[in-house]
């Protein structure tokens, strides 16, 4: 007779119950007649196992049975002798290099049935609907001796695991086998496989508890299916978000703490950088960068215009110190307005930015208002700095064409914020080299900006454009570009006459470059004016 279990091709399946806490029927028994020697098979593939010292000794018993019967594999008083041997690998397996790594091929030990009935594997077999009545009696105890084969895989270590999971039949304290999560991950196929219940909620319980690495991950996540629901519940709660947009809240949740909160600020806007960039999907660093950048964006207006138009009234300290805190807390928000600006150019999110950017025309009117007066300097001094690189880097992203805006977009993010930049030049003083630096790139970044205007926009913008030009000329070639760019335009002849045509000329009757009726002097007319 052979009392087998069928778990087809290694799947995972989930294990049937048979009433509501019982998994007889994941080792479905069959009678095989061409075995009559009373072999147990066993056709469950295991997760691959690694090597365990053969040595076997005596756990100690709390179990009230294996204490009436005797101990693990005692030879005088044991009723079931049981045997142990490696199944031969399938014809069609081509892995046969675990066979032959294999030294121990069979073992035979010997057990006790009231201990075995706590495994409902072995519980069934004892039971009267599978022992065999042709048993053989020991003459010298007269005790009734059941005989058994079970195959396991051919794998390293497999008897090995099966010999240890019955000898933790013996006792109640597992603690002291299962100590590691390689340990437990060996042990709980084999629970599973024999219905030991008992070891297999410790070995859950244990796996619950410890960390696990990527690998062990894997292997614990393949026996979740062969675990009741209660079981598996813990071991699923740490794999499984608890809802569709974690990420985005985690992620939303590191940006805040990194800006606001943590004291080590550099290291972890650098680490949640890193973040953003390999565990992100692009829409969910726009939605989270665009929550953060909007907060701080609302921070920064409302400081800038309580302390532009301050509603209070009090002592002269008192409001001094008001204004302080409003001047510092626009200061430490523009930096994290900045930072979060460069995160959204990088990941090429910054749409919502830029727009955002563009209609700040109260916004805009406060800084201006703030950079007049004299009383920001000696306490922000770095905040129009902060201020204007946040709009170069916005302005020089959509100059790029790295963001793609629309030109009421464009031509609203000059007209607001180019104000702001001659206020800059005209009141912060004196000009340190970065600031100069910071001018020149902002005015030549306005001024691509203004070239893909249509003709009108850019006359009314680049007439406010003049404090761009300094003392010598030549130190203003990009305001000298600009203005030649311009008016070659706009000595071109109108075009309307051709549009209104509604077909395209044919390519021989455009006029060539050389044949052009504008003189080629034209284009440089203003240049040359300019210069005088």
């Amino acid at each position: 007779m052979i009392i087998g279990s069928n778990v087809s091709g290694g799947a995972s399946k989930k294990r049937q119950r048979v009433g509501s806490n019982n998994r007889l029927s994941s080792t479905t028994a069959v009678i095989d007649s061409s075995r009559p020697d009373g072999t147990l098979t066993d056709s469950s593939r295991k997760p691959p196992s690694v090597r365990r010292s053969n040595s076997h000794s005596l756990l100690p018993s709390s179990s009230a049975a294996a204490a009436a019967s005797g101990g693990f594999n005692d030879s005088a008083t044991a009723d079931v002798i049981l045997r142990l041997y490696l199944e031969l690998p399938s014809p069609f397996d081509s892995d046969d290099s675990a066979v032959g790594s294999v030294d121990q091929a069979e073992f035979q030990v010997y057990l006790h049935s009231d201990v075995l009935r706590r495994s409902k594997y072995f519980a069934a077999l004892l039971s009267d609907r599978w022992k065999r009545e042709s048993g053989d009696m020991d003459p010298e105890s007269s005790r009734k001796i059941y005989r058994f084969n079970l195959g396991v895989a051919a794998t390293t270590g497999s008897i090995d695991n099966h010999l240890t999971v019955l000898q933790l039949l013996y006792t109640n304290d597992f603690s002291t086998v299962i100590d590691c999560v390689s340990t437990a991950l060996l042990i709980l196929p084999v629970a599973l496989e024999l219905l030991f219940e008992d070891c297999v909620r410790s070995c859950v319980r244990f796996l619950e508890a410890v960390p696990w690495t990527e690998e062990e991950e894997k292997m614990i996540l393949s026996f979740v299916p062969f675990l009741r629901d209660e079981e598996s519940k813990e071991l699923l709660a740490r794999v499984s978000p608890a809802k569709n947009d974690s990420s985005v809240e985690m992620l939303h949740g590191l940006i805040l703490t990194a800006i606001h909160n943590h004291p080590n600020m550099a290291f972890a806007k650098a680490f949640v950088a890193k973040l953003l960039r390999d565990f992100s999907s692009r829409e969910s660093a726009r939605r989270v960068l665009d929550l953060a950048f909007e907060t701080s964006l609302k921070i920064v207006k409302e400081s800038l215009e309580e302390y532009s138009s301050p509603a209070f009234r009090g002592d002269h300290n008192e409001t001094e110190a008001i204004q302080r805190l409003n001047l510092h807390t626009a200061m430490t928000n523009g930096r994290h307005l900045l930072w979060l600006i460069e995160r959204m150019i990088e990941l090429r999110v910054a749409d919502n930015a830029v727009k955002a950017w563009s209609e700040q025309d109260s916004f805009t009117a406060d800084l201006q208002r703030a950079f007049r007066d004299d009383a920001w300097r000696n306490i922000v001094p770095g905040l129009p700095a902060v201020v204007l690189r946040c709009t170069c880097k916005l302005a020089n992203a959509v100059a790029a064409g790295t963001i793609l805006a629309d030109r009421q977009v464009r031509m609203k993010l000059v007209k607001d914020w180019l104000p702001v930049l001659n206020v800059c030049k005209d009141h912060v003083s004196p000009m340190l080299p970065s600031h100069k630096s910071l001018y020149l790139e902002l005015e030549e970044t306005f001024l691509k900006i203004i070239s893909t205007l249509p003709m009108l926009d850019a006359q009314e913008l680049l007439q406010q454009c003049l404090s761009f030009s300094t003392r010598n000329v030549e130190d203003c070639p990009h305001l000298v570009t600009a203005f030649n760019t311009w008016f070659r335009r706009a000595t071109r002849p109108p075009q309307a006459e051709n549009l209104s045509l509604g077909t395209r000329k044919d390519s021989n009757s455009l006029p060539s470059p050389v044949t052009s009726k504008q003189s080629p002097s034209s284009t440089t007319k203003f240049a040359g004016g300019f210069a005088k």
